[in-house]
């Protein structure tokens, strides 16, 4: 299983990575690591690539049933329920949180001293929702002390979205104008990285790493929905060792 790890200054203790879609058993669009249950892939397929991430984690990790939305959820006691969330922070030791992506930005927060983490689901519709404000604020601690690190998403030259979407956040932020090139009549190009980077300044957030990744462009190490609607998901993962 090939994955890749935040580069960022956070505390030993603090374990995270995100899958690529190599090293798992499914086929076609789905080759090969499909970690989505809804995405149209074989189950004993999705179940199987799931049993090989599992061996690379400390515990089995909570699974959450995302709705592009700004919900938090704060891990911890029985894991008999899908929790219904977009992002999901702990301070318990082993337990697992995880988002799944193909094209939204699975978002890493930690605080400096490791002692908190979280994950978020951060489409363009999480981010003008809120879900990474949300997030920090859950994390519960200063915003000076927390590390961010963006993970895969789809890049800024691939990502074409409609004018109802550059409002959408020009309506809280005039400044996220900047993050939307014009490309065709009513037409924007949109860069998630450099809206992930307000929202997260917006938050009292300075210490953001990671971004430069293109899940649409770079065919070979990931998913995308945006380039075949029936994609496979990758899964963003972190925990405090």
């Amino acid at each position: 299983m090939k994955r890749i790890e935040p580069e960022w200054p956070a505390p030993g203790r603090v374990h995270a990575f995100v899958t690529t879609r190599e090293g798992g058993v499914s086929t076609g669009e789905f080759a090969s690591l499909n970690l989505g249950e809804r995405s149209g892939d074989a189950p004993e397929n999705v179940a199987r690539n799931r049993a090989i991430v599992r061996g690379h984690l400390p515990a089995e990790p909570r699974w959450l049933e995302q709705v592009h939305g700004a919900h938090v959820v704060e891990l911890g006691g029985a894991h008999d329920a899908r929790l219904r969330a977009d992002a999901a922070v702990t301070g318990r030791a082993g337990e697992v949180a995880v988002v799944l992506a193909a094209d939204c930005m699975p978002l890493f927060l930690a605080n400096r001293d490791g002692s908190r983490v979280g994950l978020a689901h951060a489409g363009w519709r999480g981010m003008a929702a809120g879900v990474i404000e949300n997030a920090v604020v859950a994390l519960d601690a200063s915003p000076a002390n927390v590390l961010a690190w963006m993970g895969p998403t789809i890049g800024p030259d691939a990502f074409e979205v409609g004018a109802e979407v550059r409002e959408a956040f020009v309506a809280v932020d005039g400044r996220a104008g900047t993050a939307f090139k014009p490309h065709a009549p009513g037409k924007y190009m949109a860069d998630l990285y450099a809206l992930a980077r307000q929202r997260l300044a917006r938050a009292g957030v300075g210490a953001v790493f990671g971004g430069g990744f293109c899940t649409y462009h770079d065919a070979e190490r990931f998913f995308s929905y945006r380039r075949v609607r029936t994609s496979g998901r990758m899964g963003a993962f972190i925990w405090i060792g």
